[in-house]
């Protein structure tokens, strides 16, 4: 059966399914590419097969088509949440990805992006010492001093890098940061991407942020925006939702995505383009029940106190999803901003957004639908749209931490998002 996705005159995606094949075909006016892949999951229709099939470990194959590789560089990369994604665009378009460079200050996190990507170099520093810049003014008035020059390690990767991606620290942005936001310092390392990525003269660039960014003090998306387009980019910016694109989680995220080789798509057709109504939570999580380990921090969860044990039976003693104001801590009682905390996810409906704190029920909705606890970090990167096969546990003598894993997989980007955006800036090579 051949489903279509959806066109709009440039770029079309569909997907087809015989017997434990799967193929997924990207065609646009002048090339098509096709690729494949075992079926390892069978859903309702094509699409939900293959990336079921993706999360349990399949990994599509090229079958044909044009094809050669890119080169990529990931800033403020954490394990490659966004990498993956990018990827598997790539993968779709006909392109092998060839990664020259991930930046991170967590140490831990590039040995996880090693253990997957298989960068030419890591390097465990701030994304700042790496390009020299200078950006004057700010919004529709922002202009650079003078070229950027890429330093140190970014200097050794060379001119003509086929895509720069990253995603800066958003803590400056996020809604739940009610002291410094839109002023953080950290905002302005968004600036550095822009900046690398004109040193470099890549071809393509993703940079992705919490929403909340285009309302930076320090208007860093327009003054981006400004010094890409002088430099001879062409941008779209915009918000992508993870479950317009099928995926049962209502994450959202602010893209810009350029290019110097021509125009991409508009973020805003993205849902017109791959637009899909949004699966259900037990979409991804109802195999992951049987799988629970109380001798693998990656298939269990931590021991919570008494209160809040207490507070999880009541919500399936008395099947509800919302806990009852009676029982809720002082500070969460009467008129109480945040009336998820401590809710029961939805089997029939998309997770909220998953965040570091996916493991505490004080944190957000995330008591499981079907058993009296929070997520497993298993389940939690499923959601984030991590296979199976990713390896997290680098660790060797160093024991691997919950919080590490919570970190990660709270921080990443969904693996669909990832791929749109990919979609988007990558069909502009051809």
């Amino acid at each position: 059966m051949l489903s279509e996705l959806g066109s709009l005159g440039t770029i079309r995606e569909y997907y087809e399914q015989s017997e434990s094949t799967l193929r997924r075909i990207i065609s646009t006016n002048d090339y098509e590419n096709l690729t494949s892949m075992r079926a390892r999951s069978l859903g309702e229709t094509s699409w939900d097969s293959w990336w079921l099939s993706f999360l349990h470990g399949g990994f599509p194959n090229y079958l044909s088509g044009k094809t050669r590789t890119i080169r990529s560089i990931d800033l403020f990369s954490s394990v490659g949440g966004l990498s993956l994604g990018v990827s598997q665009a790539a993968l779709a378009l006909g392109y092998k990805v060839s990664s020259q460079l991930a930046v991170d200050l967590d140490e831990d996190a590039l040995a996880t992006y090693r253990a997957n990507f298989n960068p030419s170099m890591t390097v465990n520093k701030s994304v700042r010492s790496l390009v020299d810049f200078q950006v004057l003014g700010d919004s529709d008035s922002a202009a650079l001093a003078y070229q950027p020059i890429a330093l140190e390690e970014a200097g050794e990767v060379g001119a003509g890098v086929d895509i720069i991606m990253g995603g800066p620290p958003c803590q400056g942005h996020s809604s739940l940061n009610n002291h410094t936001r839109g002023k953080d310092v950290r905002n302005d390392l968004y600036l550095t991407l822009p900046a690398l990525a004109i040193a470099l003269n890549s071809r393509t660039v993703i940079i992705e942020n919490v929403p909340r960014v285009v309302l930076d003090h320090g208007k860093v998306v327009k003054s981006s925006i400004k010094v890409l387009e002088d430099a001879g980019y062409f941008v779209t910016h915009g918000v992508l939702s993870a479950d317009d694109f099928g995926w049962p989680q209502t994450r959202s995220r602010h893209f810009l995505i350029a290019s110097k080789s021509a125009a991409p798509i508009e973020i805003s057709d993205a849902p017109t383009l791959f637009g899909r109504e949004a699966r259900p939570l037990s979409w991804l999580l109802n195999d992951l029940e049987s799988k629970y380990d109380p001798d693998s921090i990656f298939d269990s969860v931590p021991t919570l106190s008494a209160e809040n044990q207490k507070r999880i039976a009541w919500l399936f003693e008395n099947d509800a999803y919302d806990l009852a104001n009676h029982i809720r801590p002082d500070c969460h009682k009467d008129g109480h901003t945040y009336p998820s905390v401590y809710g029961r996810l939805k089997s029939d409906k998309p997770s909220p957004t998953i965040t570091t704190g996916y493991q505490s029920p004080g944190r957000g909705r995330y008591v499981h639908p079907n058993q009296p606890r929070v997520l497993t970090s298993h389940e939690a990167a499923r959601i984030q749209g991590f296979p199976d096969n990713f390896i997290f546990d680098t660790s060797g003598e160093k024991r691997l931490q919950r919080s590490h894993l919570q970190k990660w997989i709270g921080d990443a980007v969904p693996s669909i998002l990832g791929y749109v955006a990919g979609l988007i800036a990558l069909q502009t090579l051809n």
